[in-house]
């Protein structure tokens, strides 16, 4: 496992920013913000006022009681005025071992996120971390402390399965800035959620009310009009293209 320095360096050679003021919440972003994940990205081209860039910085495995951890390994290239929100994966393995959601592992996640907060032209973070339901207690300690050792003014967002957002409600008062429900690559909860939306329905959980999460590649749901904040994800293995934002302009 890299040390930590080892893995900073790493990600600021991959990321020739410059610093830029922290905003002091989500409603100074773009409306529309790309997820950028592991492949090689070239974003100069992208309108700063109107777009922004969610980055793939770190994945983070929990196995048994221990934490594997892998920065981002490709290339993100942006202009100086881009913000920028990082993002960190959380997965859990159940092989070889169940990971076992101890303190210490709560405790070195928090220190790997915070890691990510000091790099340049950072104004939010975000968690992805698909929690189940023996997991939810694990989580929302974690977003608790995690929010307690961020600077006040740095936003923090989390991802959400669209299901979260409809369901039993145990995302409501996390303490987070806002939970993007995810409206792709939703499997079973697909012709659900899509109805529901379809519907005229609006999410009843306060934190899924700020944004949307689509996919360039499925077709939105009937009635999608609101005027909210869009994270935009793309499939394919090529990186962003002005052609893939014709439609968000």
């Amino acid at each position: 496992m890299p040390t930590i320095f080892a893995a900073l360096l790493l990600i600021s050679c991959l990321f020739p920013f410059t610093a830029t003021a922290e905003s002091k919440n989500l409603n100074s972003f773009p409306p529309v913000i790309l997820w950028a994940w592991e492949r090689p990205e070239d974003l100069r081209f992208l309108d700063s006022q109107r777009f922004a860039v969610a980055f793939l910085a770190q994945t983070i495995q929990l196995s048994g009681d221990k934490i594997l951890y892998s920065p981002r390994q490709q290339p993100l290239k942006v202009s100086p005025d881009t913000k920028l929100i990082a993002v960190t994966r959380i997965e859990t393995l159940k092989k070889p071992f169940p990971a076992s959601l101890s303190n210490a592992q709560s405790e070195a996640i928090i220190q790997r996120v915070l890691q990510t907060a000091t790099l340049k032209n950072i104004s939010a973070i975000q968690l992805d971390f698909d929690a189940k339901v023996s997991e939810r207690a694990f989580y929302r300690q974690l977003l608790t402390n995690l929010r307690s050792r961020l600077p006040a003014s740095l936003p923090l967002s989390i991802t959400a399965l669209a299901s979260f957002c409809i369901g039993d409600g145990w995302i409501d008062g996390l303490p987070v800035d806002e939970a993007v429900p995810m409206i792709f690559r939703m499997g079973e909860d697909s012709k659900r959620v899509r109805r529901f939306l379809s519907d005229g329905n609006d999410f009843p959980i306060a934190l899924c009310q700020h944004s949307y999460g689509i996919a360039t590649d499925e077709p939105l749901p009937d009635n999608f009009a609101k005027l909210r904040r869009i994270y935009l994800f793309k499939g394919s293995a090529s990186g962003w293209k002005p052609k893939d934002l014709t439609n968000f302009k």
